[in-house]
């Protein structure tokens, strides 16, 4: 009998003795290493990077070259806005450079697929600002990891309000406390999303209608 177990294979004697073997037993290198990479993608575990690189593996060559192509123009296109942070391939973004947008109100949101969130709401016309995370001591991770050094060279004087659109859970409470300590002091209006986004969730799954009510009822800190 073999029973699979996450990375590992136990295999049963008929002495009912078990031993532990990696699957770099029954797969070549390749295919291992490929498991391993897709392993590495945040939310995919073990079986479902082998589940991929089976699927791959099973792809016409020439959409596999299309695939790889397609990563390694991302990867090098793709920069962050030098004003916001968000991605784009031209500098500044398409939000940073409309002028139809408001430069007075900045909503300010943990990473870039946040933006993408809140624009489906439509009715936001201000422009955004990217932290690329939250403050998190458990994490090792303080104000300094973050892009508020950038936040604070954007509050000249024409910005007069920060949206803190942070995820409603510890870091993201805690993250949007400390803007608002620092930020207040220079005379800017501070707000937050209000609770329509349920504590501990996070905006990409929220739906339209739960992101404009958060919006429209967003309160001062």
């Amino acid at each position: 009998m073999v029973k699979q177990i996450n990375k590992f294979i136990c295999v049963y004697t008929k002495d009912k003795y078990m031993k532990e073997v990696t699957t770099m037993d029954f797969y070549p290198v390749a295919i291992e290493k490929l498991i391993e990479e897709f392993a590495k993608l945040p939310g995919i575990g073990y079986k479902t990077a082998q589940r991929l690189t089976l699927h791959v593996l099973n792809l016409p060559q020439e959409e596999v070259k299309e695939f790889s192509e397609a990563l390694v123009k991302a990867r090098g296109t793709i920069k962050y806005c030098s004003i916001c942070g968000n991605f784009t391939d031209s500098d500044p973004c398409s939000i940073c450079g409309n002028p139809s947008r408001d430069k007075s109100t900045v909503c300010v949101v943990e990473q870039p697929k946040d933006i993408m969130s809140m624009e489906k709401v439509r009715e936001y016309n201000g422009v955004y600002h990217v932290l690329h995370g939250t403050i998190s001591p458990m994490a090792g991770r303080g104000p300094e990891q973050i892009k508020l050094r950038e936040l604070i060279r954007r509050l000249n004087g024409e910005v007069k309000e920060v949206i803190v659109a942070t995820n409603p859970n510890i870091e993201g409470e805690a993250t949007a406390m400390f803007i608002s300590k620092i930020i207040k002091p220079l005379g800017v209006k501070v707000t937050r999303i209000a609770h329509g986004i349920p504590v501990g969730g996070d905006l990409d799954y929220a739906d339209e209608v739960t992101l404009s009510k958060a919006l429209e009822g967003r309160r001062e800190i």
